[in-house]
């Protein structure tokens, strides 16, 4: 199940005049933050920490529901995504999505990489509402990953689906389990690829490239 943060409308009281605001109401799976939070004060206790003072008293549950956050891409299905906005045009030019914010979780150490992906196709009579490829690059991405993985699987999903005559995604992260541990390299940079269809030829791959490669690397 996918957290939810929903805004609900109150009144308050205010200099004896009463005015609408809002209350924010974060909603999670209640068993499996229940069950999470008693293995995380399991590990708070083996690493010699006591779970019982003051400032970790709550730190059990905090981290069961930012891990249940930051894994509910399990809960989405990414084609869905797409096919809830599919449209037909004729439109057969490359359509590219640049700089969209990612955040993962390296499988190997659940430790965080973070970075941008660049995810273009070129329509065969049906495009995708433009906040549906971030969409779909976060639906992956909000799991245990390794970023070749993440890479093909948008890559799939979108040509899989929208049955483009080509799809390219490019995704450049940093990865903490490099940088905080293990090589301890702070400004190494991972970049993965992967193309389909007409992005396969030389001139479209190049000119795909050209357009994302003032922003590698930023």
């Amino acid at each position: 199940m996918k957290p939810e943060t929903i805004l609900q409308n109150i009144t308050v009281s205010k200099n004896g005049e009463s005015e609408e605001a809002y209350e924010r109401i974060d909603r999670y799976h209640e068993k499996s933050i229940e069950k999470l939070s008693g293995l995380y004060e399991g590990v708070i206790q083996e690493i010699g920490e006591d779970p019982t003072r003051e400032g970790l008293l709550k730190t059990p549950e905090r981290v069961a529901k930012a891990i249940q956050f930051l894994t509910h891409g399990y809960s989405l299905d990414p084609a869905e995504i797409l096919k809830s906005a599919m449209f037909k045009e004729e439109y057969r030019q490359m359509v590219l999505v640049k700089e969209i914010e990612l955040y993962s979780m390296c499988e190997h150490h659940m430790l965080p990489f973070f970075g941008k992906a660049y995810v273009a196709y070129i329509p065969d009579g049906q495009i995708v509402g433009l906040s549906k490829i971030p969409r779909v690059v976060d639906a992956y991405a909000r799991r245990l990953q390794v970023q070749e993985r993440l890479t093909y699987q948008i890559r799939d999903c979108i040509q899989e689906t929208l049955r483009p005559l080509g799809v390219a995604v490019v995704i450049e992260a940093q990865h903490m389990c490099m940088q905080m541990r293990g090589v301890q390299k702070q400004n190494s940079v991972t970049t993965t690829s992967a193309f389909t269809g007409e992005f396969l030829k030389e001139n479209t791959r190049n000119e795909f490239i050209s357009l994302i490669s003032s922003d590698l690397n930023k």
